[in-house]
């Protein structure tokens, strides 16, 4: 194992190698396992080049281009009446028409199939075709398969969603007359990192359930059921468990309204698409100050204005870092499941 180990190493990096001290160090700094990156090119290459992921990027593209432009006619509208309106160029994407939701919205609703296309499949179609046998033989670590269609599928999908919001943005333009300032570009980015993960949740758990199930279509099933659940039922059961144990009726107290609603966000933020709107909300409006329950004594002489960029990433910190650590608990727990299968020819 050692020589193979050398012989791969050798062949990456190039000649003038010490066999005995220039493999070793160079296994040793690696951050990734030896073939995350063949793995990586080689899934990459498929998704983009798959039907699959074009239908799903045209759908997404589609509908939020449709949201954009009604927001732009809205935007135009108020701007035409004397209206103010700040940062108008972020409005675009968190805007609505009078019958399209807007684009963030569309982003939190469709995004997550993305994540479960390009991840549902990941280990048990190897496994099907049995193509997943004569993986495990090349010279290659056997958690670099994991990691590399992980990878792949997050390069995907922020190559995907980069493409779309420059659209976007360029559409901006030239329905609104008006380049974004430096700081609009700056939570467009964040906004774009944020999606990122976002989408990395959906595709971490859709290849949990391509390690747990042997087949394909059980994944499938089974992720699109977290997603419905989440996406749907999730705040109707919240509704019921809140007015359950903290009722706020039409006779109700200040206190227990500010019970009532304090307990719905937290149980509402259980969901990776409340956590991801909470966070979206606050990067891409920047008069947004709390995603609390404020009270009159918290807003009474309170500067009105908008939020620095700094500021608003310190308010959706603990959204982002639940996100980043749903991700890695679902891709940790797939991980161990993969390492520990046994593969056979």
């Amino acid at each position: 194992m050692p020589q193979l180990n050398g012989t791969v190493a050798v062949a990456e990096g190039g000649g003038g190698v010490s066999p005995k001290t220039g493999p070793t160090s160079r296994l040793r700094g690696r951050f990734f396992p030896v073939g995350v990156g063949p793995v990586a090119r080689k899934e990459l290459a498929d998704h983009l080049s798959g039907l699959r992921f074009g239908i799903l990027l045209v759908l997404i593209g589609v509908t939020c281009l449709a949201a954009v432009y009604a927001a732009s006619t809205s935007i135009r509208e108020a701007v035409s009446q004397a209206m103010t309106f700040d940062f108008a160029f972020l409005s675009l994407f968190t805007s609505s028409g009078e019958n399209l939701p807007s684009f963030v919205s569309f982003i939190t609703f469709l995004a997550p199939l993305l994540g479960i296309a390009l991840g549902f499949d990941a280990l048990n179609s190897e496994r099907s075709q049995g193509t997943l046998s004569r993986l495990m033989s090349q010279p290659i670590h056997r958690d670099a398969v994991l990691q590399g269609k992980f990878v792949a599928g997050l390069g995907v999908v922020g190559l995907a969603l980069t493409a779309l919001v420059v659209i976007v943005a360029g559409l901006g333009i030239v329905l609104l007359g008006a380049t974004p300032s430096l700081v609009e570009v700056g939570r467009l980015v964040a906004f774009i990192i944020v999606t990122v993960i976002y989408v990395g949740f959906w595709l971490a758990l859709a290849q949990l359930f391509s390690v747990l199930f042997k087949q394909a279509a059980t994944s499938a099933l089974a992720s699109i059921a977290v997603w419905l659940f989440f996406a749907v039922f999730a705040s109707l059961i919240v509704g019921l468990v809140v007015d359950a144990v903290a009722p706020a009726g039409e006779g109700a107290t200040n206190a227990e309204i500010v019970r009532h609603e304090e307990l719905s966000n937290d149980l509402n933020r259980i969901s990776p698409s409340t956590l991801y709107d909470d966070a979206t909300t606050a990067l891409l409006n920047p008069s947004v100050r709390s995603l609390g329950v404020l009270v009159y004594e918290q807003i009474d002489r309170a500067v009105v204005g908008p939020l620095s960029f700094s500021q608003s990433l310190v308010l959706v910190w603990p959204q982002i870092i639940s996100l980043v650590g749903c991700v890695l608990l679902f891709f940790t727990v797939a991980y161990i499941l993969f390492m520990r299968e046994e593969i056979r020819a």
